[in-house]
């Protein structure tokens, strides 16, 4: 999305009557609340009722008190709440337009009316009903009967709490249970729970919706029922979920995001309504990225202007529609609420119904800039304030601009400004920024199309897929075109729906272009192909490409690049979503920005009672794979170097580490203090921040905690911990976890005292660690923990890696070592394997322990955990090794590593011609001959 404000084509200019004088000059009596001919009515006739109203902001305690007064004076119920309406919103007249109150006072105000009077008509229905029939029943799990249940659940601005003054309100009414009713006191009149809400629908309409002398509380609409018009006033619960599975449409999803149960109050307050949420919120957000419903909003999009076109055709000034027409309220909640729908199932964060709330949510989330959120947010508000005045005039339902030439004056005085003119300019301004914005997000023409010369316009005109496909064939390139062919009687295609099966032809067309134009390659193709085949079932995949011709040529040039990067996707599929992220190329991993969201996420869930174990799981499994697929992204386009790839890999695997330890203490059910006392120790290539894709974790666990049981509540801490990273879950795994390096490896504790692995580590005792476990410590790490324990790791690595040694003896044992692990990965042929030939990787890996282990007591620059590069250039630096030779060296380490890291990205053996790296390991072999004294022995 992009903040292109003011350019493009122009909004409707309101239409003034010809006489208008936009630019005269406006004073503070332009702004009196009198000018409403609906407020000169109120004070006309509710002149005496209008003290009852307690001063101030109109709020839920002040109405119920005023509410209370009107009942003293003998009106019944209903018409009380009809007065009580009228004297809130003279009140919000003058509070909004003399005194500028925020636009939130004015929609809490409105919002909290209508919950009242609901809860209210709620009581009557019920009160009324339950004398005639007894009160609705069902059974609990115990069999026991108990009262079922109404829900009235407000959509749209009601349940976002953004009810406009003069708006009708959406309801949908579900209850919990079928059932039968109690029966009368004679037990007489039974009716089936279903009658009953019926019955009580048609109370709370006649409480509220009725119109009288005094008006009604509120115009009702119950269209966004399921089956709209046509189906029964209120459903059950039951009912509802069958047809959000079977008959559930797109546009349904955005109506249902807002939903909330507003009464009756008590089920609010007790929360038995929250069961209504296990049903909602699976149909409003789907599992998986869902770009499927930017079409299904266009179309709703295209049905709401076309309305409103032909409501202005007799009428010009309809045009002038501050929701509907371009550039008005509507889009702006449509962009807000397709961005939300499209990625709320797997960011639960952005689950919020408020729409200047969602606003900040998305920009918080990286998914639109934070010029837009706010240029957004302050149109939302000035066109919701504008039309609150627009209704204010005659509180009528209608977001027209007013023509009448002192109504537009009154309009911009209460904005404060100066004249008309400078009102009507901010109101184009706002309305063609909006409009622009929409454009950008969903309005295009051509967007998601294909302009290439080979692109067919006729894919939706009756033809088939396999002859659109058929005729598209003769124009790619052979390997493409064969592979296309075969889609031709595949079966996944064949059962696709009509709209997904035009979204692949036209992709093909797209991809076709491209490799005419040369943009992408026939590889790259042919991946794609491969990638998207076994996903032809989840059909938003193939709109997100549609929908973003960017996202599908990055994805070509990746998968062009390598072939792990598509088996990536291919496991992982849900991850090409990242591919959109204007931020992808530029940005680096932020660990705390990370940990942020996912707490952000959680806390989401957690918010809906959806924060179980499984969903825990699989956030951090979505949250760890969108991470490393950025890094991959970044990798394939040479954005880092291999050293970055591993920091970032590295950092996030840490990452990963403090959220699964947070939450598995968290719900762990032995733990006895509100922070764990222990640490994880990383080794191997954690330790040394030298993680590739793919890496398994060294990892060593340790607590330092005086309480009686301590040992085996760290020990189900530690199970359960290894449990959340390496199970299996819908989303795949974390890590697999090794803990070999902890004492007595495998045959010892998975959880160590910290007093028992110093011991273990600093020689102390008969049970003592082997010269390996040192060479393995030169790269130990403290990855998390209290910081005393940090520093007392430090102190234990220090001392383990400073102890005297003798240079024959730690050689011998450091190149017999070296011999092992050489026999245990044999290099067959004359091709040079760059991590285990002689001359490779593992040789500078070895040499750079023994310089450490050797030569850190009289060289401090030595003991820090800086990577071998950087220590071989310490180790010269000190005149441990001849000039040059740690340079040449770390070059060497350096190209032997990108030349791993390329191999393993494309799937290809690590073993390459040995001239291609002559000089390289004749740096390595001429370290090892200076450091050790001798060649490696052929085994």
């Amino acid at each position: 999305m992009t903040a292109s404000h003011f350019t493009g084509s122009t909004a409707e200019a309101p239409v003034l009557s010809s006489n208008v004088n936009p630019c005269g000059p406006l004073s503070e009596s332009d702004r009196q609340a009198d000018h409403s001919r609906f407020v000169q009515r109120v004070r006309r006739r509710y002149a005496a009722e209008l003290p009852l109203l307690p001063d101030g902001e109109p709020v839920h305690a002040s109405m119920r008190v005023c509410l209370g007064r009107l009942l003293d004076t003998g009106l019944p119920t209903p018409a009380a709440l009809r007065v009580l309406r009228q004297l809130v919103l003279e009140r919000l007249v003058v509070l909004d337009g003399e005194q500028a109150a925020p636009l939130a006072v004015v929609t809490r105000a409105v919002t909290e009316l209508a919950e009242l009077a609901l809860d209210e008509a709620c009581r009557l229905a019920f009160a009324d009903l339950d004398g005639i029939h007894g009160a609705p029943q069902c059974h609990n799990g115990k069999g026991e009967a108990q009262r079922a249940q109404l829900w009235v659940i407000g959509m749209g601005k009601l349940g976002a709490r953004e009810l406009n003054v003069s708006s009708d309100i959406d309801l949908i009414y579900v209850y919990d249970h079928d059932g039968e009713t109690a029966g009368n006191a004679q037990g007489r009149q039974r009716i089936s729970n279903h009658e009953y809400f019926g019955k009580a629908v048609k109370h709370i309409y006649n409480t509220v919706g009725e119109t009288t002398e005094h008006g009604n509380v509120f115009r009702v609409d119950l269209a966004l029922r399921p089956n709209g018009n046509s189906g029964p006033s209120a459903v059950s619960l039951g009912a509802l979920e069958e047809y959000f599975l079977v008959q559930g449409r797109e546009w349904e999803r955005f109506a249902w995001l807002k939903s909330r149960v507003i009464a009756p109050a008590a089920c609010v307050q007790d929360r038995s309504a929250s069961a209504l949420r296990g049903t909602v919120l699976p149909f409003v957000f789907r599992r998986y990225l869902d770009y499927g419903v930017f079409e299904a909003l266009r179309t709703l999009h295209r049905q709401i202007r076309d309305h409103a076109s032909k409501r202005a055709a007799g009428n010009p000034g309809r045009s002038n529609d501050v929701k509907l027409s371009r550039g008005g309220i509507r889009e702006i909640e449509f962009i807000v609420q397709l961005l939300q729908v499209v990625r709320g199932g797997q960011f639960p964060e952005l689950r919020t119904r408020p729409t200047l709330d969602a606003l900040q949510r998305l920009c918080k989330a990286g998914l639109m800039p934070q010029a837009t959120a706010t240029a957004l947010a302050q149109a939302y508000e000035f066109l919701r304030r504008v039309e609150h005045r627009i209704q204010y005039l005659d509180d009528q339902q209608t977001h027209v601009m007013p023509t009448r030439d002192d109504d537009l004056a009154w309009l911009a005085a209460t904005l404060d400004y100066p004249d008309v003119c400078a009102f009507l300019h901010a109101l184009d301004a706002h309305r063609e920024l909006v409009a622009q914005e929409f454009d950008t997000l969903l309005g295009g023409p051509t967007n998601g199309g294909c302009n290439g010369k080979r692109c067919q316009k006729n894919g939706a005109n009756g033809r088939s897929t396999t002859d659109d496909l058929q005729s598209v064939l003769e124009q790619l390139p052979a390997a493409f075109a064969a592979r296309v062919g075969q889609w031709c009687e595949h079966p996944r295609v064949l059962a696709l729906r009509e709209d997904t099966r035009v979204r692949l032809v036209r992709l093909v067309q797209r991809t076709g272009a491209w490799l005419d134009e040369g943009r992408v390659s026939e590889e790259a193709a042919l991946r794609m192909t491969e990638w998207i085949e076994p996903l032809l079932r989840r059909e938003s995949y193939l709109a997100l490409l549609q929908e973003r011709p960017s996202v599908h040529e990055r994805l070509l040039r990746l998968l062009g690049a390598a072939k792990w990067p598509a088996r990536y996707l291919i496991k992982h599929p849900g991850v090409i979503d990242e591919l959109a992220s204007q931020q992808l190329l530029t940005e680096r991993f932020d660990a705390a920005q990370f940990e942020a969201e996912l707490e952000a996420r959680r806390a989401a869930l957690c918010s809906t009672g959806e924060d179980d174990e499984e969903a825990l799981l699989n956030l951090l499994r979505r949250a760890h794979h969108a991470e490393v697929f950025r890094t991959l992204a970044r990798d394939v386009e040479k954005v880092l170097t291999v050293e970055q790839v591993a920091d970032d890999l590295s950092a996030l695997a840490d990452s990963v580490l403090r959220i699964t330890a947070r939450w598995c203490w968290g719900r762990l059910k032995s733990r006895h203090r509100d922070e764990p006392s222990f640490a994880i120790i990383g080794y191997g290539k954690l330790g040394g921040k030298e993680l590739g894709y793919g890496s398994d974790l060294d990892i060593v666990f340790v607590y330092e905690d005086e309480h009686e049981n301590a040992s085996e509540i760290y020990a189900a801490f530690v199970r359960k911990m290894i449990n959340w990273l390496t199970v299996k879950t819908s989303e795949g795994d974390l890590f697999e976890i090794d803990t070999a390096l902890r004492p007595n490896g495998n045959s010892g504790l998975l959880v160590t005292s910290f007093t028992a692995y110093t011991n273990y580590q600093q020689q102390r005792g008969s049970n003592t660690a082997w010269t390996w476990e040192h060479q393995a410590m030169t790269r130990a790490r403290f990855v998390l923990g209290g910081i005393a324990l940090a520093g007392r790791f430090d102190a234990v690595r220090e001392t383990v890696i400073t102890a005297q040694r003798d240079a024959a003896s730690l050689a011998a044992e450091i190149v017999a070592m070296r011999g092992k692990v050489r026999a245990a990965h044999p290099v067959r042929g004359a091709r040079f394997d760059v991590k285990h030939s002689p001359g490779g990787m593992v040789d500078v890996e070895f040499v750079v322990q023994y310089l450490v282990l050797l030569h850190s007591r009289a060289h401090p620059e030595l003991r820090a955990n800086t990577g071998n590069i950087n220590l071989l250039r310490r180790a010269e630096n000190a005149g441990l090794l001849e000039p040059g030779m740690g340079e040449s060296a770390a070059r060497a380490y350096r190209e032997l590593r990108q030349i791993q890291h390329r191999a393993r990205l494309d799937e290809a053996p690590t073993q390459v011609d040995a001239e291609q790296v002559a000089e390289a390991s004749a740096a390595v072999l001429a370290l090892w001959q200076h450091v050790l004294g001798r060649v490696i022995p052929t085994p």
